[in-house]
């Protein structure tokens, strides 16, 4: 799928020498500025650079671009970690629910961004992390994030991870964009936000 697909265009494209009326090209550019609300996996796919077994997100059902974003993950037993983590009780490491967190900020973050083939989005910061319920196979996870504040290549976002309505998961995270192949650590990252 094209990028262009996932964000309006900037302005609307012109037929080639037609005369539509007035009222044909206002209802032709609506419709083409219409916003992509839900995503399926392809299109997360498509966005994001995770690949499983850290590819945590299966669905976008809600998207508001550069306000909120809502997706779904569905916890199943054979994820690697839940070998682990723990044999004779799986739980989903919390961290790895943050990271879920992340993924879906990332995917309406991202979608703003015209080279993110390009570019990374990294952790600069997590904080207030609480974990209230435990998430194991066979539960959904969804995971709603609201953007706190919103730079061209930085984000503050708050997100909440729900369980059958259910809190299982609430943070507060930064992330900022780095090229691919910087070799910058998320350390020297969020130094850099910290000092604008």
């Amino acid at each position: 799928m094209s990028h262009s697909t996932l964000t309006p265009p900037d302005k609307p494209a012109q037929a080639n020498g037609s005369s539509a009326s007035p009222s044909d090209s206002s209802q032709d550019s609506n419709a083409e500025r219409t916003e992509k609300t839900s995503l399926d996996i392809v299109e997360i796919m498509s966005i994001l650079p995770h690949r499983y077994p850290l590819l945590l997100i299966d669905r976008v059902l809600e998207m508001e671009r550069k306000k909120r974003i809502v997706a779904l993950k569905n916890v199943t037993a054979n994820e690697p970690h839940f070998t682990g983590h723990f044999p004779d009780y799986p739980i989903m490491p919390g961290v790895l629910i943050v990271e879920a967190i992340a993924q879906a900020g990332g995917a309406l973050l991202l979608t703003e961004i015209p080279d993110r083939d390009n570019k990374l989005m990294v952790f600069t910061g997590i904080e207030a992390a609480r974990f209230r319920r435990a998430v194991v196979p066979g539960d959904q996870l969804r995971i709603e994030v609201t953007v706190l504040n919103w730079r061209r290549t930085a984000v503050k976002l708050s997100g909440k991870a729900t369980v059958d309505g259910a809190v299982a998961c609430e943070a507060t995270i930064m992330c900022m964009l780095v090229p691919r192949g910087n070799q910058k650590s998320a350390a020297e990252a969020a130094a850099e936000v910290e000092a604008r």
